[in-house]
């Protein structure tokens, strides 16, 4: 699997989690995740620069390098 997809699949799974703190009542918790979301993209669209995904790529291979090898 390639960055950029582990990359999606970690926004929606803590997005399912904020779901899941809005539900069971613990506010707080939630409104710090949406927060910090919400400025981790805010910061990835002025300067381009995302931290999470710079991180996966050191780890897993960039989506563009499989479409290159098929």
């Amino acid at each position: 699997m390639c960055a950029e997809k582990v990359h999606k699949l970690m926004i929606a799974i803590l997005l399912g989690f904020n779901m899941m703190f809005v539900a069971l009542g613990s506010l707080k918790l939630a409104f710090i995740v949406q927060f910090i979301l919400i400025m981790a993209f805010i910061i990835w669209a002025f300067t381009g620069i995302c931290t999470s995904l710079a991180i996966l790529r050191k780890i897993l291979p960039p989506c563009d390098k499989e479409k290159k090898e098929n």
